[in-house]
């Protein structure tokens, strides 16, 4: 086996590339955490003070570990069917969603010289996480949800133009009820639908609130009412679950012996 060839199967996780490939997805995924969890602390002034040093080290060791697994890609990526022609083969592979997002986990500490901080970049190393827990095995689970999705597309269109429909309306209402009373709030039809949407989704955030009392009123009645009209779409999708998992069941067997329909309940 060439080393190419090895490469390509330890580096690919839809490959069974043995105990190599299981040792680098563990060591990847342990060095995207680090690098997660570094970023997080090193928000913390205090920390990042005291282990300044340890961060760089940490982030000079991920860029070098990514820089190396991303030419490594590219090198063996030849071995895939799909992108075996030398040049276009590797150029469609550099193009694909996931091998830019490879790249933007450590171009950004190449590019320090340019006068915008790129570094928020570094969060991309987490996509490499959905590389290598293998979404090939919830592949039948994804099917079914974008059945679900396409099923009843016209549905939740039609649930969602609907709830857009009431806010629009509500936050029309609410604007000349408010305005008067808070015009530095409630200065505009946009303006009062974010409260809307933070009212419909009972999510109150408290920085908009009616005072008036037609204004509490109409809000009451449009939270109230907001519970009802967020459960349309959740009650399309969970229906649609709930056929498409029990659609097996349904369906007619013939016995092999006797050649009669059996029902399975």
């Amino acid at each position: 086996m060439t080393l190419r060839r090895r490469l390509y199967l330890t580096l690919d996780p839809t490959e069974k590339g043995g105990l190599l490939e299981r040792i680098f997805e563990i060591l990847l995924i342990a060095i995207i955490l680090l690098n997660i969890l570094s970023i997080v602390i090193d928000s913390v002034k205090e920390i990042d003070h005291e282990y300044s040093t340890v961060f760089r080290n940490i982030e000079v060791f991920s860029i070098i570990f990514f820089t190396v697994e991303y030419i490594a890609r590219i090198y063996s990526i030849v071995e895939k069917p799909t992108y075996e022609d030398p040049v276009k083969g590797r150029l469609k592979f550099v193009l694909t969603p996931m091998a830019l997002i490879d790249l933007l986990s450590f171009l950004p500490f190449y590019l320090t010289f340019l006068p915008i901080d790129l570094r928020f970049l570094r969060i991309f190393r987490l996509m490499a996480l959905f590389r290598v827990f293998k979404i090939a095995r919830y592949l039948h689970a994804l099917k079914i949800f974008k059945r679900v999705l396409t099923e009843r597309k016209e549905q939740l269109v039609l649930s969602f133009l609907f709830i857009l429909f009431i806010l629009v309306i509500v936050s029309f209402i609410m604007f000349y009820v408010e305005r008067e009373a808070q015009p530095d709030k409630f200065s505009s039809i946009p303006a009062t639908m974010w409260w809307g949407i933070a009212t419909i989704t009972t999510v109150g955030y408290g920085d908009m609130v009616p005072i008036t009392v037609w204004g509490k009123f109409l809000g009451g009645i449009f939270a109230i009412a907001g519970v009802g009209l967020l459960a349309l779409p959740a009650g399309i999708l969970s229906s649609g679950f709930f056929e498409l998992l029990h659609e097996d069941r349904r369906k007619t067997i013939v016995c092999p012996h006797c050649g009669k329909e059996i029902h399975e309940e």
